[in-house]
């Protein structure tokens, strides 16, 4: 439950909170959008003071539906942004949210200590390539389809043993390349019905078979809003209530929005250990 970030060993043992920076127009929360350099720095700063761990910066909206921008695109919006972060915070521990093997390779040269990928090494060939060169820890996610299509129809027979299936089949790959540190990340919300959400939110201590630590990204989502009947600024108190369960299903990561109320939920869960 140890991932050595930049060299850095971080113990996972006790759970950690990942905020969220989206350098996007159109990602799903308006409130984890910066489009520019100065207030990317204030939210970062933001989410640090309110005990961030780590900060995961992505350039490209991957909500359902959402457009692909072209790699020239995400790089200008994401390898300023992670330059400047670690210039004024040296200490800071980035995760870069991105499936394109150059967009992974330039963040962490220029300081990214992380590589966040939702499709799993499916969407650029050269990925998982490169995740073994840069030998860094890598976070593997669950999704069915693409951003474009993945919330259209999305079937399984059973949805945890399929989800397990898939990411054994990747850890036994990236283990083949000499990946040493891999996250797990069952994809909620990434081609599932909000049933196959909590069908697999239930299960979710089964993934992994507990050798692997879970990051779990549950943050305002539609498995939140769609069964509330409320919008994403609604969905804080929902997201509490998840993260809170998530934490006794063993979750080691917690990716979220709201960095200040998830650091106080994890501080109560605490106090019952």
């Amino acid at each position: 439950m140890r991932i050595n970030c930049k060299g850095k060993l971080v113990d996972l043992t006790e759970p950690k909170i990942m905020g969220i920076l989206n350098t996007t127009p159109d990602s799903f929360f308006a409130g984890s959008r910066s489009q520019n350099i100065d207030s990317a720095l204030k939210r970062i700063e933001k989410l640090l003071e309110e005990g961030a761990d780590f900060i995961d910066i992505g350039g490209m909206s991957t909500r359902p539906g959402s457009a692909e921008v072209s790699e020239t695109e995400e790089l200008e919006r994401v390898v300023p942004v992670v330059e400047a972060a670690v210039h004024k915070f040296p200490e800071i521990l980035i995760s870069v949210d991105t499936y394109r093997a150059k967009v992974a390779r330039e963040t962490i040269e220029t300081g990214a200590a992380i590589l966040n990928d939702i499709s799993a090494g499916s969407m650029d060939e050269n990925l998982f390539q490169t995740v073994a060169a840069l030998q860094v820890p890598y976070i593997l996610m669950h999704m069915q389809g693409t951003p474009q299509n993945m919330q259209q129809n999305p079937v399984y027979d059973d949805v945890t043993l399929e989800v397990n299936q898939f990411l054994s089949e990747k850890i036994r790959v990236l283990k083949e390349l000499g990946v040493n540190d891999i996250i797990l990340d069952p994809g909620f919300g990434f081609g599932k019905t909000v049933q196959h959400n909590y069908e697999l939110f239930k299960n979710m201590d089964l993934l992994g078979f507990g050798e692997f630590p879970l990051l779990v990204g549950i943050s305002r989502k539609s498995m939140i809003t769609r069964l509330l009947d409320i919008p994403a600024d609604e969905a804080l108190n929902g997201t509490t209530v998840l993260n809170t369960l998530a934490l006794q299903k063993g979750a080691k990561i917690l990716r979220v929005h709201d960095v200040k109320e998830a650091q106080q939920t994890l501080m109560i869960w605490k106090q019952f250990q």
